[in-house]
């Protein structure tokens, strides 16, 4: 590393917490391959989004996959391509394709469906019987959908999900980070929602989905630099990296908490 003698320490791969979780949208191999040789180190969770995977090459997609655990990275599809095969009724063969390909992790999700909770809780559970890192996500896609999951119902879904083997639950906030789940139509974290789902959950099973710059200084100042952040673009694993450790003017005052411990 350059200037390494400013660097401050960070736990190394693979971690429980300080995760990151960055979009794979369709990245060529070459591509993904030059940018892991640059910020690999800072990537521990690698989602291809949504339903990217059905339509790309799968010689590509199994290279990839390859070429990302070689990273210490967990490449994982996305949940929205779990309710894909809910509506086609192909949850068995999707779980058999997603090893064969190589993933060792899957997402499962209800945002975009009327899947029950007792169907979403049973495929985590097969899940994690059939070997998989399982992350499963809390929130609806839809703004009105959103909006009828209330708090209470949030904090008991995230516990039922972590009690029936999710490793970590994802916590909705879609790609843009705006208008749902703990987001106002700004952006804007909803502080108070916020300290009332990590008084009842402990911290360090959750994901924060937080595609935005100000979302994640946000919760590095409330939750420390250990915090678990997702939906990061590919563009901003170097600029996260340096939010967590302090090296940039959002976040610099961290250099104090970095140099006391």
């Amino acid at each position: 590393m350059t200037f390494d003698f400013l660097l401050p320490d960070r736990e190394t791969k693979p971690r429980e917490t300080g995760i990151t979780m960055v979009l794979d949208k369709g990245l060529g191999y070459e591509y993904a391959k030059d940018l892991m040789e640059i910020s690999g180190n800072y990537v521990d969770l690698m989602k291809f989004g949504w339903g990217t995977a059905i339509i790309q090459n799968k010689n590509i997609i199994s290279k990839k996959i390859k070429m990302y655990q070689s990273y210490d990275i967990i490449p994982y599809t996305g949940g929205t391509l779990f309710e894909i095969a809910y509506i086609n009724d192909k949850i068995e063969e999707l779980l058999k394709e997603t090893k064969e390909l190589g993933f060792t992790a899957i997402e499962i999700s209800d945002g975009s469906t009327d899947m029950k909770r007792e169907e979403k809780l049973d495929f985590i559970s097969i899940a994690k019987e059939e070997g998989f890192y399982v992350l499963s996500e809390v929130g609806k896609k839809d703004l009105e959908e959103d909006n009828k999951v209330d708090l209470k119902s949030r904090i008991q879904y995230i516990k039922e999900e972590l009690k029936v083997g999710s490793d970590k639950v994802i916590i909705e906030a879609r790609e843009s980070g705006k208008g749902i789940g703990i987001f106002d139509n700004d952006g804007n974290a909803k502080t108070d929602e916020i300290d009332q789902i990590i008084q009842k959950i402990d911290n360090n099973n959750l994901i924060w989905e937080a595609p935005n710059k100000n979302q994640q200084v946000y919760f590095v100042k409330k939750l420390g630099t250990n915090v678990n952040l997702g939906n990061i673009s590919t563009n901003d694993i170097i600029s996260i990296e340096t939010i967590r450790r302090g090296l940039r003017g959002d976040t610099i005052d961290l250099l104090k908490r970095f140099n006391k411990s």
